[in-house]
């Protein structure tokens, strides 16, 4: 987020519901959320606001706010991608990465358009990385920190592809492939190290 939410959005986000996250308020109001990442609209008539990842770990945040490395810049949930310059893990990671995963799985049901949840949805399409991560972290797989080996996922040049580095790339395309990636495995041709490109699947 650019900036915290006034007290009228967090009342609107307070009054969403429990168990869809659906909202209700006034279009000013709902306008900001979504450009908050807190909110967002769904594409299908009656085009209803319903809450973000982000958006449910505020309504149910506890009064000590979470550790900024959780946070990318947008305020919006980052799952680790792996890499030495990551911060480890607080206490509060698994919880965050679970409400994370549940969350993403609700935003696969609101958006497929079949409301299908085992595959990616547009929104990880357009955030090939993180949600490659994510499904990752979310199965238990530890990401690369400086001396400790693990997943690293990184961006390629092709189009609805990531490269996963690590050590379990057998481990890494069952978790992905379970969470509707497809995988196979490949040498990298300047290094020769084998890597894994996934892609989320369409059908």
């Amino acid at each position: 987020m650019a900036r915290p939410p006034t007290a009228a959005q967090r009342r609107v986000i307070e009054g969403a519901d429990p168990g869809t996250g659906r909202l209700r308020g006034t279009d000013a109001q709902l306008a900001a959320l979504v450009r908050l990442g807190l909110v967002f609209r769904h594409p299908r008539p009656p085009h209803d606001h319903f809450l973000t990842p982000a958006g449910h770990r505020l309504r149910e945040a506890e009064p000590e706010p979470a550790p900024a490395p959780a946070s990318d810049p947008a305020g919006v949930f980052a799952a680790r991608v792996g890499g030495a310059e990551e911060i480890p893990p607080g206490p509060s990671r698994a919880r965050e990465v679970r409400d994370a995963w549940q969350g993403l799985m609700e935003l696969r049901r609101m958006t497929n358009p079949d409301s299908a949840t085992d595959r990616p949805c547009g929104w990880e399409r357009t955030h090939l990385v993180r949600a490659a991560a994510l499904a990752l972290e979310a199965a238990g797989h530890r990401p690369e920190h400086a001396d400790t080996p693990g997943y690293r996922v990184r961006a390629t040049p092709q189009p609805e592809a990531v490269a996963v580095h690590g050590p379990a790339l057998g481990e890494y395309a069952a978790t992905l492939e379970a969470a509707g990636w497809q995988c196979g495995e490949y040498t990298e041709a300047r290094t020769r190290a084998r890597q894994l490109l996934a892609s989320p699947r369409r059908v």
